[in-house]
């Protein structure tokens, strides 16, 4: 039986126009949208979050479906600017064309995604109801809150729900306890996001869960009575992608598969 491909043109215009990436605000090294094609057809999707070495190389040796790969990714090739085309930036364009694998990267159009942003797949993880947007980016809201149901409404058991959502361990996560022990808002950016705690105060969170942010955030939290749970830059936007892969792969009647390289960051 002969593998399913489809056309990379059409994948691409279907990704272009659901994550509105003409619309949506970035930074200029995003580049969001296709950023290395290949031959044309494609007959499986890779997700991942960075497109790093280990991820382009592993795509040809998983012992995944055959065929050509899309790579989906979060954070794209080009994060360090306009550069040449040598050392590791050659080693990851070589790879990729070796495998005639197709790159596309999503990174604002992904966070705030209704239905496949890490935001929102993180908070419907988690269990949050009456879900609210906040978190300026650029002029658009990029962040979502909601309240905290079931037996996770303390400090304690919220970090317990994100570890099981996330797939890491307890311990993993940083808690700064600037709020109350029993939680009710909680305000999900997801990444590298420290910087938006007073919006998530404002927004009225006593929780804010994001991925890292710099030192002085610690004071931020304890100072302006929130709860901060850093749980990872890595970890908080691997469930985006992994969302949009499982949409496009049964959109296209394509097998799909996650390539997880953890940072520890």
């Amino acid at each position: 039986m002969s593998e399913r491909t489809v056309a990379l043109t059409d994948v691409v215009a279907y990704l272009d126009a659901y994550l509105r990436v003409s619309d949506v605000p970035d930074d200029p090294n995003a580049l969001n949208g296709l950023q290395v094609e290949n031959r044309g057809r494609i007959g499986r999707v890779v997700a991942a979050v960075d497109a790093s070495l280990a991820t382009i190389e592993g795509i040809a040796v998983a012992g995944g479906s055959p065929g050509a790969a899309l790579l989906l990714v979060h954070h794209g090739l080009f994060w360090d600017g306009n550069r040449p085309v040598t050392d590791r930036r050659y080693r990851r364009l070589r790879a990729l064309l070796e495998a005639d694998a197709a790159l596309y990267s999503a990174h604002i159009p992904l966070d705030l995604h209704p239905e496949v942003g890490n935001n929102a797949v993180l908070a419907r993880r988690l269990g949050l109801t009456s879900a609210l947007s906040f978190g300026n980016h650029k002029g658009v809201l990029i962040g979502v809150t909601g309240l905290v149901q079931g037996e996770a409404t303390t400090r304690d058991a919220l970090v317990n729900r994100l570890a099981t959502a996330l797939a890491i361990s307890p311990e993993s996560i940083r808690v700064l306890p600037g709020g109350p022990a029993k939680v009710s808002r909680v305000g999900v950016i997801t990444g590298g996001a420290g910087s938006a705690i007073g919006e998530a105060r404002a927004a009225g969170c006593d929780t804010f869960i994001t991925g890292e942010g710099a030192a002085h955030t610690f004071f931020d939290a304890m100072e302006g009575g929130i709860n901060v749970l850093y749980a990872g830059h890595y970890a908080t936007e691997t469930v985006g992608v992994q969302a949009l892969a499982a949409h496009l792969a049964d959109r296209f009647r394509l097998p799909w598969e996650f390539h997880d390289h953890p940072t520890g960051l």
